[in-house]
C-alpha cells in the first residue's frame, strides 16, 4: 500500500463530467489498496472570472478581499469531487486550505507557504478516507486566507506530498507528460520519460508551463518523486526526480522559449560605484523580477545597460528607468516588446563543451541575430527577435536532435 497526492488541474475539473472522471481515476487508485490525498485546482476558466468580477467594481482591488474570493473557485471543486465520490459509495473529506493547515506569510495573492501541519489529513487517512484538499490557497498567522499565486496548486500538491511523506506526487494535467519542446511549435517534440529536477527547474522558469516553479523546488529540497501525466489518458508520463548518470548521457534534454519578457536598455550610464544598486533597487523594490541583465562600455566613462523584465511589468519598469536615468544622468532609456527568449537546457551540458558554438551556428544558419546571451551551468539562453522564435526552437531542437534522444 503506497500514499499517493494526485493533483488535479483546471482543465481536468472543467465541468461536472471531468469531475465524475476524476472521481473514477481515485477510486481506481484507492481500490488498489492505496491511500489517496487528491489537490484540485479551480475549473477551467474561473479564476479569470472571479478577477474579473472584481475588477468591475474597482481596477485595483484589495488583495486581501481578492485571496477571499479567487479561494472559491477551488473551494467548489473540492465539494463537488467530495459529493461525488460520496454519491459513488466511497468515504471522502473536503478540507479549505486553512484546515490542511497551509500555513503561508502575509503576501497576499502571492504567498509562501512556512508549514503544513496536516494533522486532520492524517486523521482522515487513518480512518482510510479519501482527502479531497482545495489547492491554491492556505491562511496566514493572522488567520487571513491567502492564495500562493498562478498555478498555486502544483506548489499545494508538492508541499503536501512532502508533508505527509507520500510515495509520490501525480500532477495531472492536459498533456501527457514533459516534452522535449512545446509541441505546438515542433511536431517532432517528444515526452520525455524522466528529467531531473535541475533541468525542470530551468525549463519553469523559462517558459515551460508544465510545472510551476515553486512546486518543482519544493519536489528537490524534500525529493519528492513528481508524475507528471494526463488525466485524460492511462499513458505514463514523465518522471520528475533526482539526476542520476543516465541523464547525462543527454547534452541537451529540451529546448523552451519564452515570448513574454521585454528589454529595456539605459543609454551613457556614468561608470561608478553604486550605479548599478540606484538602477536596480527600485525595480525590485516594486516587485519586478530582473532576469538578463548585460553592461557594455558605450564611450570614455560611460556605458549602456541593458536588461529584460516580464512583458507584464514592463510599462512600470519604463517609468522607473526613466525616473532613475534622469537621476543619474544616463542620457536616454529604450525598451522592446517585441523579443523572444529561446533557451537548451540539459544536465548533460555539466560534462560537455561546444553547446553553446552548436546553438550560436544553428542560430546563425537560419540568420537569426542574438541580441543577449546567459548561461548557468546547464542552461544557455539567447534573446532573440520575436518574430524568429518558433524557427529558432525548430532548429535548435533539429541541431541536438531531439527528436531522436529521450531521456530514459
Amino acid at each position: 500500500m503506497a500514499l499517493i497526492v494526485q493533483k488535479y488541474g483546471g482543465t481536468s475539473v472543467a465541468d461536472l463530467d471531468r469531475i465524475r472522471n476524476v472521481a473514477n481515476r481515485v477510486i481506481k487508485t484507492y481500490d488498489q489498496g492505496n491511500d489517496v490525498v487528491v489537490i484540485l485546482s479551480a475549473m477551467a476558466g474561473i479564476t479569470d472570472s472571479l478577477i474579473d468580477l472584481a475588477q468591475q467594481i474597482t481596477h485595483y482591488p484589495e488583495k486581501r478581499e481578492l485571496d477571499v474570493l479567487l479561494a472559491t473557485g477551488e473551494q467548489t471543486t473540492a465539494a463537488l469531487l467530495a459529493m461525488t465520490l460520496n454519491a459513488m459509495n466511497y468515504p471522502a473529506q473536503s478540507l479549505l486550505g486553512h484546515q490542511a493547515e497551509v500555513v503561508t506569510d502575509c503576501t497576499f495573492g502571492n504567498a509562501r507557504i512556512m508549514d503544513i501541519g496536516a494533522t486532520r489529513i492524517k486523521e482522515f487517512l487513518a480512518n482510510r478516507s479519501i482527502v479531497v484538499v482545495a489547492g491554491f490557497q492556505g491562511c496566514d498567522t493572522n488567520g487571513n486566507i491567502t492564495t500562493l499565486g498562478r498555478g498555486g496548486s502544483d506548489t499545494s500538491a508538492v508541499a503536501i506530498a512532502a508533508a505527509i511523506k507520500a510515495d509520490i506526487c501525480e500532477i495531472y494535467t492536459d498533456v501527457n507528460g514533459v516534452y522535449t519542446t512545446d509541441p505546438n511549435i515542433c511536431s517532432d517534440a517528444k515526452k520525455i520519460d524522466r528529467i531531473s529536477y535541475e533541468e525542470m527547474l530551468e525549463m519553469a522558469s523559462l517558459g515551460a508551463k508544465v510545472l510551476q516553479i515553486r512546486s518543482v523546488e519544493f519536489a528537490k529540497k524534500y525529493n519528492v518523486a513528481v508524475h507528471v501525466r494526463s488525466s485524460f489518458s492511462e499513458e505514463e508520463g514523465t518522471m520528475v526526480v533526482n539526476e542520476d548518470k543516465s541523464m547525462e548521457r543527454l547534452v541537451v534534454s529540451s529546448v523552451t522559449v519564452n515570448k513574454k519578457e521585454a528589454r529595456i536598455t539605459l543609454i551613457k550610464v556614468p561608470d561608478q560605484p553604486g550605479v548599478a544598486a540606484k538602477i536596480f533597487s527600485p525595480i525590485s523594490d516594486a516587485g519586478i523580477n530582473v532576469d538578463m541583465i548585460i553592461q557594455n562600455r558605450h564611450s570614455g566613462k560611460f556605458n549602456d545597460l541593458t536588461f529584460t523584465v516580464p512583458t507584464a511589468d514592463f510599462e512600470q519598469a519604463m517609468e522607473l528607468a526613466r525616473k532613475i536615468a534622469a537621476e543619474i544622468n544616463a542620457e536616454d532609456v529604450m525598451g522592446d516588446t517585441n523579443i523572444a527568449k529561446v533557451s537548451v537546457i540539459g544536465v548533460g551540458m555539466k560534462n560537455h563543451s561546444g553547446v553553446a558554438s552548436r546553438m550560436f551556428a544553428a542560430l546563425a544558419a537560419e540568420n537569426i541575430n542574438i541580441l543577449m546571451i546567459s548561461t548557468s551551468e546547464i542552461r544557455i539562453s539567447c534573446v532573440i527577435s520575436e518574430k524568429y522564435a518558433e524557427l529558432a526552437v525548430r532548429a535548435l531542437h533539429a541541431e541536438f536532435k531531439l527528436d531522436q534522444l529521450v531521456a530514459s
